[in-house]
């Protein structure tokens, strides 16, 4: 054995090694236990970051843990490869985006493999691969068939630079969640699939989902919005027109002072072609039209209509508005104005001086101020006539029953969850697999005519800075007849919401799934990957399950039983200020920096001189310059060193704060383990550990071993707090470090000791514990090695350290057998110096004694 821990040496030795011996090929075995751990499927952006290293190591090192508990373990791993990203580097470029993306994949494929990750390579799935996105179109066409999936022109997000459609969830605060681009609302032809069907089963379903985050299932439970409200009718003055308005708040009807409709409602369709001023006010107030990504932070405005509705209980006329605030989408496209009480409806209010009755009184029973804002919270009924002094359930209860009564309520639920918009207006996805016929008409693309393969054929619209299908690849011909082709493409969720499936029987070619593979494998156990996904990719995912499910191709209702979410990985931060203002953001790894004794960075110059302002740790971005290159780190620390460190740094779930000196830290660690196994060795083999002639030291470092294994598995197992787990790794290690290696059996402890040590040091770091299990004289490799097994004898405890307490107080303590009596506690308390001093003079009333652990003397006072 080597004296020097060389990692630059034994990593790649042993990668090899798991690449000839494919070690981590899974195949099915209704023998074993199976396990399925994935992470999240990366995006080839071109390099990994250290969010990805610590993704995609928290899964390795459960996969390997499972492995070792003699399970049949699958771990994959693929590419999400489709998207805009591809797009705008090769125009940037001046490349395809299919030259830019496998070329990224084949440069992180490298930083995957030298990070040491045990994946089944021959699963591997690309999704800009036909063979992988042929099934997609073959599923859409079935979810057509079924009446899933349905084409119409649309209201939608519109991202102006980067010339898409975005779903509702890929709008953050009004922007592109991309490019942060402010969106625009525009009008153009869409296809959708009816996810607001399932939306009643992916809300309960939450509730099964048991090792879930909390946070996950919360913002699913709010985007899926259900809420039980009414549907009221309101007739029109003068007019044999109606308006269904839903609301939650009954409560609150007798505080209606306006009705605001969508610009599209029927309505206001009827009233623009009555009247032409109104249909060009209507016109421009379309293009201001809101979404539920800036209702609340965007201007309302509204087009005064002459027309009233009639209070289905006060027979009061209410003026009718158009307003760019109701959504047609959502619910009836109409709501009740009732300023008092809601937010939206009083800034609206305010803007048009419209009348506002409060009708809530707050809970001390006040009249509410209304100058600032309305009072939103529920209370007592008040101006409400015969409804007066009723709370607002109870109210809410009668109005609903005598509107029922009139025939003019309904009750009913609704859902603020949308259908999910799957076109994009980008050359980079998967073809939408239909067809316009001549007379307007749509089909799929046959059967037999799939894969739609993406088009080599197309042009860059320099006008619009994007790639454009040809129209020759896009007129076909269909039964003699012209036909178009449709040339929108997928939303690229759609391929990040099935692969999980196809990993299970990835070289299937009769189906998109085999069931019985599929099956034998799904749901996945363990799931991987960052919080920003709880409500685009968790809820489209959950939403696939359901939809593969219903084809018969899985049997289970959910696609994952166990869901981590790693917290972001932050960095130190510099810049300094250019002569116009701006800031240059500089790379840590750029920059000389002068600590004080408590370590905090009194000044910092980069490489030029430049005096830098410290803004202190942030997520590792491109845009700040302070990502770290996990290739660089590698190279210079070695890849066990960073899956340690960054399993070490913070729990899984918690923000991960990246230091140099932690990291440095991790890998002397390693040359300590290095070391002891190395000094170890060297002095030749131990004869067998005889446990029944140990002395007392010796049983007690056994001891320690085998609860630190206790803890170690139950930190894993059940905690996940990985960085626990290794500070008790650590605490062994240091004791190990100081033991007597004098007698035989010692050494044979010893010998022992780092049998275990290795194997619970190995998912974290595999390349070290491969190469020193072998040095110990493992049986065979560490690969097919149990995980340690408690040996019940060594943590049974003689003795016990008991609390003596006088009159609650702790005065001493003891250490007495574990058989010890209370009367022989009580004896040897009174003859302690410590209590006996408190007990002079005074009467013993009472002992309380909790075996094993105190006695409390209750005496007289003094």
């Amino acid at each position: 054995m080597q004296e020097q821990y060389l990692p630059e040496k034994i990593e790649p030795y042993v990668q090899q090694h798991w690449e000839k011996q494919k070690v981590f090929k899974a195949t099915k075995n209704l023998n074993k236990e199976k396990f399925y751990c994935l992470s999240m499927l990366p995006y080839p952006s071109g390099r990994l970051h250290m969010g990805h290293v610590r993704n995609y190591t928290i899964g390795d090192v459960i996969a390997r843990y499972q492995r070792m508990l003699g399970k049949n373990v699958l771990q994959p791993i693929g590419w999400d490869a489709f998207g805009l990203p591809a797009e705008n580097a090769a125009i940037k470029n001046n490349i395809t985006p299919a030259s830019w993306t496998f070329s990224n994949i084949n440069y992180m494929k490298k930083q995957l493999k030298s990070l040491g990750f045990a994946y089944d390579w021959s699963r591997e799935i690309t999704t800009c691969k036909s063979n992988y996105y042929r099934w997609e179109q073959w599923f859409f066409i079935k979810l057509y068939e079924k009446g899933l999936v349905y084409k119409k022109i649309s209201a939608v997000n519109w991202c102006p630079k980067d010339h898409t459609v975005l779903a509702n969830e890929q709008v953050i605060d009004g922007c592109c969640w991309r490019c942060d681009t402010k969106i625009q609302m525009k009008k153009i032809p869409q296809w959708f699939i009816k996810i607001t069907l399932y939306a009643e089963e992916l809300l309960n379903d939450l509730d099964k989902l048991k090792d879930w985050p909390e946070e996950v299932k919360t913002m699913q439970r709010h985007w899926i919005g259900r809420s039980e409200g009414m549907e009221i009718i309101f007739d029109i003055l003068k007019n044999k027109e109606k308006i269904i308005v839903y609301t939650t708040r009954l409560d609150t009807l007798m505080g209606v002072t306006y009705l605001a409709i969508a610009v599209d409602h029927p309505l206001s369709i009827y009233i623009a072609s009555k009247n032409l001023v109104l249909k060009s006010l209507i016109t421009q107030l379309a293009s201001t039209s809101l979404t539920e990504a800036n209702i609340a932070t965007k201007e309302k405005k509204g087009i005064a209509t002459d027309l009233y509705a009639i209070h289905p209980l006060t027979k009061e006329n209410i003026p009718i508005w158009i307003t760019n605030f109701v959504m047609i989408e959502y619910a009836t496209g109409a709501v009740m104005g009732v300023p008092a009480h809601d937010q939206r409806d009083w800034e609206f209010a305010i803007k048009y001086n419209l009348n506002i009755r409060p009708v809530i009184l707050t809970l001390d029973g006040i009249e509410p101020n209304i100058s600032n804002g309305a009072m939103t919270k529920r209370g007592i009924l008040f101006n409400s006539g015969s409804y007066d002094g009723l709370d607002s359930k109870t109210a809410c209860n009668k109005i609903g029953d005598i509107l029922i009564s009139k025939g003019i309520g309904v009750r009913k639920i609704h859902y603020r969850l949308r259908d999910w918009s799957i076109s994009r207006q980008r050359y980079w996805g998967t073809p939408i697999p239909m067809i316009s016929l001549n007379d307007g008409s749509i089909i799929p693309t046959p059967e037999d005519q799939l894969p739609v393969i993406l088009p080599k054929n197309y042009f860059f619209n320099k006008k619009n800075n994007f790639f454009q299908i040809d129209s020759n690849w896009a007129n076909i011909t269909i039964n003699g007849e012209s036909a178009l082709r449709e040339t929108d493409t997928f939303d690229t969720f759609m391929e990040s919401s099935w692969y999980y499936a196809r990993y299970t029987c990835v070289n299937y070619n009769k189906g998109m799934l085999d069931p019985s593979i599929a099956n034998y494998w799904l749901p996945v156990d363990q799931y991987v990957g960052g919080i920003e996904h709880a409500i685009m990719h968790l809820m489209y995912f959950r939403f696939y399950h359901k939809l593969l499910r219903d084809a018969g191709l899985v049997n289970s209702n959910e696609p994952a039983k166990r869901l981590l979410c790693q917290g972001i990985v932050l960095a130190d931060t510099y810049y300094y200020i250019g002569i116009n203002g701006e800031r240059h953001w500089v790379s840590s790894t750029d920059v000389n920096v002068k600590r004080n004794e408590k370590d905090h960075i009194i000044s910092a110059t980069d490489k030029l001189g430049n005096k830098l302002i410290y803004a202190g740790m942030t997520k590792m971005s491109k845009s700040r310059n302070n990502g770290i290159d996990p290739q660089l780190m590698v190279e210079r620390y070695g890849a066990d060193t960073v899956r340690l460190f960054m399993m070490f740094a913070a729990p899984p779930t918690m923000t991960l704060e990246w230091k140099e000196l932690g990291i440095q830290g991790a890998n002397r660690f390693l040359k300590r383990v290095w070391r002891l196994v190395y000094e170890h060795v060297s002095k030749g083999q131990t004869e067998a550990l005889n446990i029944n002639i140990l002395n007392k030291n010796q049983k007690i470092l056994r001891y320690f071993v085998y609860k630190t294994l206790i803890k170690v598995t139950y930190d894993i197992e059940q905690r996940q707090t990985f960085n626990t787990a290794i500070a008790a790794i650590m605490q062994l290690i240091n004791r190990l470090c100081r033991i007597s290696q004098d007698a035989k059996q010692d050494r044979a402890l010893l010998q022992e000791a780092l049998m275990i040590v290795i194997r619970l040091l190995y998912p974290f770091t595999p390349h070290i514990s491969y190469i020193l299990w072998q040095q110990l004289g493992g049986k065979g490799s560490i690969d097919d090695a149990s995980w340690p097994v408690v040996d019940k004898f060594a943590i049974i405890e003689d003795s016990c350290l008991i609390m003596i307490q006088v009159n609650g107080k702790i005065r001493s303590k003891i250490v007495a057998p574990y058989n010890v009596t209370q009367q022989q506690i009580q004896s040897m308390a009174l003859q302690d110096i410590k209590v006996s001093k408190y007990l002079k003079g005074a009467t013993i009333l009472k002992v309380i004694y909790v075996p094993g652990k105190l006695i409390n003397l209750v005496v007289s006072s003094i």
